[in-house]
């Protein structure tokens, strides 16, 4: 009797740790913690944080369609047979932004990058891809001498300067909307023909010296600048020389004309350093052509270069707005035959039906006066541009 009861209770006791077993496999697991995706107000819209992270990111892009009339200006033109009178463009930007605080300051990476179909075929390039930590920049991003880079699409013709180039700089804040900055940055970028030595650069030696004075303020903002850059034959009998180029420019916030309105105006002059002034000069092959020095009679000579340009963006309403630019350049080389000067601007006007996305088009004109010793005849251009851009 007594092993009976011992074996009913054991039976009973397995059972029970079954049904335990059972019922503890049939509750559900606890799921893992879910590390949600934070808005970072930090440095303004759009950035969140890497989950994970004290990092914060922003994502952006730029999509860019363009139907291109060529230059239909004197002959001979885009509209000879041998060239294209139309053009079409399609370009997609991708934009990386990250951006940490630190016990050093702000610690910032960022990429620009682009793909390009248009009529000739397709790129791809890198246009930025630098990091800042504290005051100090590292990598390809706008040239330190920029300045005011322009209010209109600047397809053809610009009356600035706006280069992308790999730099090393450090800013210095003085309060009150001031700094100064001085940066290294890649020579190559700048240079434009050398006649003579060999016609041609040699391979680059050290990078160019830039610096600028710059403040900011409610009323808009100002900047003075100059460079130092690298004159170099590819011929060995000349040593070379060092160009330089000095700037200034302000640009003003005019509310009495519209509540975004700007005007801008800028001044460059170049000794030896012709890239700093215009980075749309004219660029034939045959004479005259802008140069930044001609080596002859033993001695190289460098090519005086200067430009004045200004602008006028004007907001009619909240969803239409206009620009208009102008500017006067002039190429004083060695003897005669390589003198010139042009002048010219750019029209616009955009629709902007809804946040981020334009509708525009834009003309430009550009007129070259040559140097009778070029025995090249003067001419005018003429290009038109139809945009559709939307950024996201």
């Amino acid at each position: 009797m007594r092993n009976f009861k011992t074996l009913i209770a054991a039976g009973l006791m397995a059972t029970s740790v079954g049904a335990t077993g059972a019922m503890a496999a049939d509750l559900p697991v606890a799921p893992e913690p879910v590390d949600y995706v934070r808005v970072c107000d930090a440095f303004g819209t759009g950035f969140f944080y890497i989950p994970g992270t004290e990092t914060c990111l922003r994502i952006s892009g730029r999509v860019r369609v363009e139907y291109r009339f060529n230059n239909f200006g004197d002959k001979p033109n885009n509209w000879a047979r041998a060239a294209n009178g139309t053009s079409t463009r399609a370009r997609g930007y991708i934009r990386l932004d990250a951006r940490t605080n630190s016990e050093y300051g702000l610690v910032r990476s960022y990429i620009d990058m682009y793909m390009q179909r248009d009529s000739t075929g397709s790129a791809y390039a890198l246009d930025q891809a630098f990091i800042q930590f504290g005051n100090f920049t590292f990598g390809r991003t706008q040239s330190m001498f920029d300045f005011w880079t322009g209010y209109s699409y600047g397809n053809f013709h610009t009356v600035y300067t706006d280069y992308k180039t790999w730099l090393a700089s450090y800013t210095a804040a003085f309060g009150n909307g001031m700094s100064a900055t001085l940066s290294v940055e890649d020579g190559t970028t700048r240079r434009w023909n050398l006649v003579g030595g060999g016609d041609a650069y040699a391979g680059h030696r050290y990078p160019d010296l830039v610096a600028n004075l710059r403040i900011e303020q409610g009323w808009g903002s100002a900047q003075i600048m100059g460079a130092l850059h690298d004159v170099r034959y590819a011929a060995s009998r000349t040593k070379g020389d060092i160009g330089y180029a000095i700037g200034a420019g302000v640009q003003l916030n005019v509310p009495v004309f519209g509540a975004t309105d700007n005007i801008a105006l800028q001044a460059v002059y170049a000794d030896g350093a012709s890239g700093y002034v215009q980075d749309t000069w004219d660029d034939i092959s045959a004479t005259p052509q802008i140069t930044d020095a001609i080596f002859s009679g033993g001695k190289s000579h460098t090519t005086k270069t200067w430009a004045i340009g200004a602008g006028f963006l004007h907001n009619f309403s909240d969803q239409l707005e206009g620009s208009i630019e102008a500017n006067y350049a002039n190429a004083d080389a060695f003897r005669s035959a390589n003198d010139f000067s042009m002048w010219g601007g750019n029209i616009n006007l955009i629709w902007k039906p809804v946040s981020g996305l334009g509708i525009g088009a834009e003309v430009a004109y550009r007129d070259f006066d040559f140097h009778r010793s070029s025995v090249q005849k003067d001419r005018n251009e003429i290009y038109t541009t139809i945009r559709v851009e939307r950024t996201f």
